[in-house]
């Protein structure tokens, strides 16, 4: 199983000044990456059509998917909760985090004050989860029952985003800590490790064709590739997409 959305992003591209075509999610100065990347493509039955369909940009649209996904399903499994799941909310408006809109406000009212606190304070996930039957005592804001960072695929670069992002989530709250997930499409086992390894900043990483991966990496995957799927998988810190929602409407 994949995502509901997955063979709707997952596809061929055909890069500039390139004749051949590439799966849209390697990274095309690998072969390992390019060659895990199309063996998913293939066990997905996604075929190569030249020339290549146009597309938009997969990373914003992995966001809306996993934005319009949960919308969706947890109303279905768990309608006794009042979800209220948004793309890009600024975490301030959550009960656990509303003294950080304080500071928001102090920092547009004092621009001179960025540079002694700096912005930290201002967090968008790409995707929030939050439940207007707050389990706080008093609080008059919704509850941010999750935090979703939506990479398409992963390089170090990304790796820190994530973790800094998700280190001040955890440093800032007042309350209970929000479930703090990735999801992504990354093909390579070795670059998913590096954030779902990590030193606790993230709960867990959910890939959208994790099936196929896991095919793909026991077909052409080397040694290493092998070696952190089946660390990574064995500890469950990579997860199938499709539990993402079952979790967060059973915890």
């Amino acid at each position: 199983m994949s995502a509901p959305f997955a063979a709707q992003l997952l596809n061929w591209k055909l890069p500039k000044n390139s004749k051949v075509l590439v799966p849209n999610s390697a990274d095309t100065s690998s072969e390992t990456s390019k060659g895990l990347a199309a063996a998913i493509l293939e066990d997905l039955q996604i075929p190569r059509t030249f020339p290549a369909p146009k597309q938009a940009d997969p990373g914003p649209a992995l966001e809306v998917a996993v934005h319009l996904d949960l919308a969706e399903t947890l109303i279905q499994l768990n309608d006794e909760r009042k979800w209220q799941v948004d793309h890009k909310k600024v975490v301030s408006a959550f009960s656990q985090y509303t003294h950080l809109a304080k500071i928001s406000r102090l920092l547009t009212k004092y621009p001179e004050l960025r540079t002694e606190l700096g912005r930290d304070y201002i967090i968008r996930p790409d995707v929030t989860v939050g439940m207007d039957d707050s389990p706080q005592l008093g609080a008059t804001q919704p509850f941010l029952h999750a935090a979703v960072s939506c990479k398409w695929t992963i390089r170090s670069d990304r790796v820190q985003n994530i973790r800094h992002e998700f280190l001040q989530m955890i440093r800032h709250r007042r309350g209970r800590l929000p479930h703090l997930v990735a999801v992504t499409a990354e093909p390579m086992p070795s670059r998913i490790a590096a954030i779902a390894r990590g030193t606790g900043e993230v709960d867990a990483v959910y890939h959208i064709a994790f099936e196929s991966l896991a095919k793909a990496v026991d077909a052409v995957g080397n040694s290493q590739q092998k070696d952190d799927w089946q660390e990574c998988v064995e500890q469950g810190r990579v997860l199938p997409y499709e539990q993402l929602a079952g979790t967060l409407a059973g915890w």
